[in-house]
Order: C-alpha cells, then structure tokens, then sequence
C-alpha cells in the first residue's frame, strides 16, 4: 500500500514537471509574438510618417492638375463629394452599397487569394466601373449630360471608398500606435488618387498623368530635401 502511494505520489510529480517546460514555452511564445506585433507596428508607424508627404504631395498635384478642367464639370465632382458627405453625416451611413463593392471585388480576385484580402481596400471599384461603363458609352452616345453624370457618381464613389476604408482600418483592434492605420489609409489614399487621375487623363485633354506623377515626385522631393536638411545639414 505504500508502496503504491509512492509510486502515485512520482507519477503526480512528473506530470507536473512535464506540464511546466510547455507553460513556460506557450508565455515565452505569447511574449514573443507580443513584442513581434509591436516591433511590426513601430515600422507601419515609421513607414506611415515617410508616406505623409506623399500624401500631401498627390494631393497638391490632383488638384492642380484638375483644376485646367472646365469648372461647370469641377464643380459637379465637387456636389458628388458633398452629397455623400451630407448624406454619411446626417442621413443614413450607406455601408450595404461598401460592402456590396466589396464582395464583388472578392468575387473578381477569386482566382488569386492575397488580392482577396487587399484589393477591396485598395480599388474604389465603384469610381473604376464608372470609369469603364462611361468610355463604353461615350462612343455610340454624344451628350453633354453623360460626362455630367458620370463625373457626379465618380465623385460620390471615391470619396464612399476613402470614407469607409478609413473607417474599417480604424476600428480594426490591436493596432499598436495606429501604425496600421496611419500606413495604410495614406497608401489607399495616394493610389486612389493616382486612379482618379489616370481616369481623368483618358477623359480630359487637359488632365495629363504624367504631370501628376511628376508634380507629386517634384513636391515629395522637396519636402524630403528640407527635412533631411535641417536634420542633418547644419
């Protein structure tokens, strides 16, 4: 009877003994992949800041370019802009319609698993189709009222895309220094942007891509030349 209470009393010890080592491992993994994350967010936040001037810089260089369009057409967009902004802030927050756009981008990058994940946030794939289904039209139609309208919905839509990708980003929880969103929403914004003039160039003479690439690199550049200057040249 002792005997068996001792060899009881050994199995119990070394059962405890082989559970510990993997509690330790298990902490040390968790720690691991605490500091990871965080090491992970730190760079996003980093990479986040050097996109800010490119950031300001496609904007500079958008509006700029936009503006040698006709202002009738400038200030349509421009109603695009603020009808959804009126109708997000004050009437109902139309995420059903970001959300069908978003299945449907899922849908289209099937195929190809890592766009799945990023193309929704990336393409405002309302302002693309609007885009397409304009230049179809344009060839058999020739009326005023179709570049209007469709300027309009260009404008509602990529501002709906900017707005509740941010949105998404934002609410997305573990993001250590808004290192996540600070990056991403700033690239979402410069691609959009760099979308939107390219479109613009296919429908507007005046409208010219290559200026807006170059427009955005010059003022970048200028803006990375001071920091750097007065960081590191005395």
């Amino acid at each position: 009877m002792a005997k068996k209470e001792l060899t009881d009393k050994k199995l119990t010890k070394d059962s405890l003994l082989s559970k510990e080592p993997s509690g330790i491992s298990g902490d040390f993994s968790s720690k691991i992949s605490g500091l990871s994350s965080k090491a992970f967010g730190i760079i996003k936040f980093i990479l986040g800041i050097v996109l800010l001037p490119l950031v300001f810089s496609s904007a500079s260089s958008f509006l700029n370019e936009f503006g040698r369009v006709s202002g009738n057409l400038q200030a349509i967009f421009w109603s695009g802009v603020i009808c959804f902004l009126v109708i997000y802030l004050f009437i109902w927050e139309p995420v059903v319609i970001y959300s069908k756009g978003h299945k449907l981008l899922e849908i289209i990058f099937s195929f190809f698993k890592p766009m799945v994940n990023v193309a929704p946030f990336l393409m405002p794939i309302y302002a693309i189709l609007v885009f397409i289904i304009y230049g179809l039209l344009s060839l058999p139609v020739k009326s005023s009222w179709l570049i209007k309208y469709a300027i309009f919905l260009i404008g509602f839509s990529a501002i709906l895309h900017l707005v509740f990708s941010a949105k998404t980003i934002r609410t997305k929880k573990g993001d250590f220094l808004k290192g996540n969103y600070i990056f991403g929403f700033s690239f979402i914004f410069i691609l959009n942007l760099a979308l939107l003039a390219l479109g613009f160039s296919l429908i507007f003479k005046e409208f010219s891509f290559v200026n807006f690439c170059n427009i955005s690199f010059t003022i970048a550049s200028n803006i990375f030349y001071a920091i750097f200057k007065q960081l590191f040249l005395f």
